[in-house]
């Protein structure tokens, strides 16, 4: 396995909502229970997901 230069956005905050997103980093459950088989630009667009999410998610006025 090749080492990954992606980073995981996961903050220790593990709360999945009733939609099945993390309230801590806003990846799906599907996405967090794959992220170490994701290669590198697979993990990137995960992390560009998370950011529109999290961005909705603050307009709503869901999230700080």
């Amino acid at each position: 396995m090749t080492k990954s230069y992606v980073k995981s956005p996961c903050i220790m905050v593990c709360h999945l909502d009733e939609n099945k997103i993390c309230e801590g980093c806003f990846r799906t459950e599907q996405e967090i229970e794959q992220w170490n088989s994701l290669a590198d630009d697979a993990k990137s667009e995960v992390l560009r997901k998370t950011y529109r999410r999290y961005n909705r998610m603050r307009k709503a006025g869901l999230t700080e």
